[in-house]
């Protein structure tokens, strides 16, 4: 499948954040945004996800044409935000379920590597690494084709980002993935496609040097 963005532009009182955005990602692929803090990359997947509306937006699935009225099938598209959604007070073992029905999938995250050394705690007791982690294997197990990732990276441990990385670039397989954070050479690593947001505009990004020439590192 096919996501393809065109024409997406999104403004904040009289502050363009998003100007004439274009933005395509295929089953397959992962893409790595980058920006400040407040260049617009939250603001651009929600806007993707549909949780937030834009000014303008052109936007097709395989050559399929949605207006901006119409919302794209809620079962094409998962969203990962910085904050957690999942109820602290709820144990691992006890959140598998309420995701999903089906054993199968169930067993396929209570058998993934390292949740068998948390499951009896509480969401809240979870460190950031366990608690992403988790976070990424619901939203990751889901149908959706399209994955968008708003910092799986941030502030957590080594060793859950080695294992976030290998999920993510087997998810990729069938998947779409879209990823936004500022710990680039972790997303460096596993990115087929990269894209820099500054100044309303997103620009194609190689690697490191291209990320210092265009600003957003200093060396």
């Amino acid at each position: 499948m096919r996501l393809n963005i065109t024409r997406l532009t999104k403004s904040f009182n009289t502050a363009m954040v998003l100007d004439d955005i274009s933005l395509s990602c295929s089953t397959g692929e992962i893409i790595g945004i980058f920006g400040r803090n407040g260049s617009g990359k939250s603001t651009l997947l929600k806007i993707l996800f549909g949780s937030l509306k834009p000014d303008h937006i052109h936007r097709e699935i395989n050559g399929k044409l949605f207006s901006q009225k119409k919302s794209i099938s809620s079962k094409t598209i998962a969203y990962l935000p910085q904050e957690s959604f999942l109820p602290k007070a709820k144990k691992v073992r006890d959140i598998i379920p309420l995701f999903f029905a089906d054993g199968n999938i169930q067993d396929q995250i209570f058998y993934a590597p390292k949740i068998s050394s948390f499951e009896n705690r509480k969401v809240g007791n979870l460190s950031l690494g366990q608690l992403r982690y988790l976070e990424l294997l619901l939203i990751g197990n889901l149908e959706h084709p399209f994955l968008l990732l708003d910092e799986p990276f941030s502030m957590i441990e080594p060793i859950f980002k080695d294992i976030i990385s290998s999920f993510l670039i087997e998810l990729s397989i069938k998947k779409g993935i879209v990823i936004t954070d500022h710990y680039y050479e972790d997303v460096l690593k596993i990115t087929h496609r990269n894209l820099l947001l500054k100044n309303g505009h997103l620009h194609s990004i190689t690697n490191k040097s291209d990320l210092i020439l265009n600003g957003y590192l200093t060396n």
